[in-house]
């Protein structure tokens, strides 16, 4: 909802709000300075909550002056609390709440909040910086730091200057995952404070302190019927709805072909005192086209649909946005849809409910299949399986060599889990995974594979990517989306569940089905989810082939750091002769080569 800057460096006014308004789509209805000794803060609201100006930040309070991005969805429950305890507010925003909930518990309001948030909160009588974010990283946070200097913002672009250098240990990272994961930056000395951390800096003595508030706990599974679970389940979902449906704006629903934004949406209806309009993106190409099974779920639900078909000229106009908004190389290619989709929403309503998270916490990605039917080729020696990798089996399945050898290749559950999630087909010259020390809960989290396969997911891919995508595209427009699978209640719940009743006989998302089913009928959403994807295949090929030649060029090849150059040009020529698809590949270093444009700085 908003954009965040602290910083102690010596800025004048005019420079703090010029970093300001290079992210000014965070949020367009104020722009908000204070200074207060050597501590500037800035923020950029996007009105949502109390839309009155008495509720712009920063926010004061007695000796805090408090920035604040995000959403505090259980608010009320908490000024309930702090009323009884003599407080009095003069806002209805959750903004009050917040600072006067840190005035009374300091950091002990963090796991009172329900909510997405990144926040800063400068105590000018202990001369001290306090700032947290939220469990799931849904709100972004980024912070440079150098000899007790500091800068905080939301976005990286306002911390980039001439003086800033690529780090070459992120550009290692994003050739096999295709973004940036915490605690890097693609920047020297910028990091990102981990999801469901606090960061500390005490001014005087110049150091900070960081401290895990949150994370996921060992499996504890419940002795639960499926019924019980179910209606659960069902209630949480109810609630986690109800308390996002808080605005003071005009609020929808995305609604895709798949039951996640289904479900949403057919519980926001029932819950809502108004009714709730959705918003739907559809293809051209009927290969990716979800529109008509979306336009069902709408018609069943009772909600007014806003569907926008779009071509591959649509989407590409949108590449320029990306590389603008998200400010780090980031080579999701459903970001394109996101941004698209956003635009036309802005124009209906400003908040926007999602389905994001559901297949997380209950297995629907295709990697669930994988690591459960590896199990069945596990029990073979790893030599053995080393032998078999010398057939040429991806001749015979026509896939591309790398994914059934590193499958096969595999010496466990974890190994396969961590090559998902990073590569089969690394693009470095040496392959360091050090940096997965960073994710390492997921290793002994669970004994089921399928669940530290989730655990993983959540803790690596959801928030590096997902949650970067949903924040910048949405961001990028002046949208606000809250996705009610990402309430840590909800997260929490279903890791105590036993995997039956997430994932039975080849069935995803079993217990979201069913419950989908008492809104709308089996027959109806039971069809196979086509996601957010793009053609990069075909595009690759045809109407990007001659830019993406362009751009990757021998010069720009030779100056990533850690590239297998040869390896890459081999993959690039097979594509383009349409032997194998490595249109990801592609999309990794086309992304990275238009992103050094923008930002105008060197790889190497």
């Amino acid at each position: 909802m908003c954009g965040i800057y602290v910083t102690n460096l010596p800025f004048e006014k005019d420079e703090v709000i010029s970093k300001l308004k290079s992210i000014n789509f965070r949020g367009p209805d104020n722009l908000g300075y204070e200074k207060d000794g050597d501590i500037s803060l800035g923020h950029l609201r996007l009105s949502i909550l109390d839309i009155d100006k008495r509720s712009n930040q920063p926010f004061i309070y007695k000796h805090l002056k408090l920035v604040f991005n995000g959403e505090i969805y259980n608010f009320q429950e908490i000024k309930r609390a702090l009323i009884v305890l003599g407080y009095r507010f003069v806002t209805t925003s959750d903004t009050e709440v917040l600072i006067k909930g840190f005035m009374e518990w300091g950091k002990d309001v963090l796991p009172k909040l329900n909510g997405d948030f990144a926040f800063a909160i400068f105590d000018n009588i202990k001369n001290k910086i306090f700032c947290a974010r939220d469990r799931l990283g849904v709100k972004p946070f980024y912070y440079y730091w150098k000899d007790g200097k500091f800068e905080i913002c939301s976005q990286l672009r306002p911390l980039i200057n001439s003086n800033s250098k690529v780090s070459k240990e992120a550009v290692s990272i994003y050739l096999d995952c295709g973004y940036v994961p915490r605690p890097f930056s693609i920047i020297e000395d910028i990091h990102k404070l981990p999801p469901g951390n606090f960061m500390e800096i005490d001014l005087d003595s110049g150091t900070k302190f960081i401290s895990e508030y949150w994370n996921l706990k060992k499996e504890a599974i419940r002795n639960i019927s499926y019924n019980d679970a179910k209606n659960e389940l069902h209630e949480l979902l109810k609630d986690a709805v109800k308390i996002r449906l808080q605005s003071d704006v005009a609020l929808g629903v995305f609604l895709s072909g798949g039951i996640d934004s289904a479900l949403i949406l057919s519980i926001a209806s029932k819950v809502s005192e108004e009714p709730v309009n959705s918003f739907t993106i559809g293809f051209e190409d009927p290969n990716y086209d979800e529109s008509k099974i979306a336009e069902k779920f709408a018609n069943i639900i009772g909600s007014k649909q806003t569907l926008t078909i779009c071509g591959p000229n649509d989407l590409l106009k949108m590449l320029h946005k990306q590389i603008e908004v998200i400010d780090e190389p980031f080579a999701d290619a459903s970001s394109l849809p996101s941004l698209l989709l956003n635009s036309v929403t802005k124009k209906h309503a400003t908040v926007v409910l999602s389905g994001d998270g559901g297949d997380e916490s209950f297995f629907g990605y295709w990697h669930s299949l994988l690591v459960n039917k590896f199990q069945y080729i596990s029990f073979i020696p790893y030599f053995i399986r080393n032998l078999i990798n010398n057939i040429d089996w991806f001749k015979l399945l026509k896939t591309r060599p790398e994914t059934i050898k590193g499958i096969l290749g595999a010496r466990d559950e974890n190994e396969l889990i961590t090559r998902i999630f990073t590569s089969f087909d690394s693009l470095q010259k040496k392959q360091d995974l050090t940096w997965l020390s960073n994710y390492e809960i997921y290793k002994n989290s669970s004994k089921k594979p399928l669940q530290r396969d989730a655990d993983l997911n959540i803790k690596l891919w959801l928030e590096n990517d997902s949650n970067v995508k949903v924040d910048r595209a949405s961001m990028a427009f002046s949208v606000e989306v809250r996705s009610p699978f990402l309430d840590y209640r909800i997260i929490e719940f279903a890791r105590t569940l036993p995997i039956k009743f997430r994932y039975r006989n080849g069935v995803t998302k079993r217990i979201v089905r069913d419950i989908l089913n008492e809104y709308i009928p089996e027959n109806v959403f039971n069809l196979p989810k086509k996601g957010f994807s793009v053609p990069l295949e075909n595009w690759i090929k045809n109407e990007l082939k001659e830019n993406v030649l362009l751009e990757l060029n021998d010069e720009f090849l030779n100056s990533v750091p850690n590239l297998n150059v040869a390896k890459f040009k081999m993959q690039l020529e097979q594509h383009l002769q349409g032997k194998y698809n490595y249109s990801f590949s592609i999309w990794k270093l086309y992304i990275l080569a238009k992103w050094a444009k923008e930002f105008n700085l060197k790889l190497s």
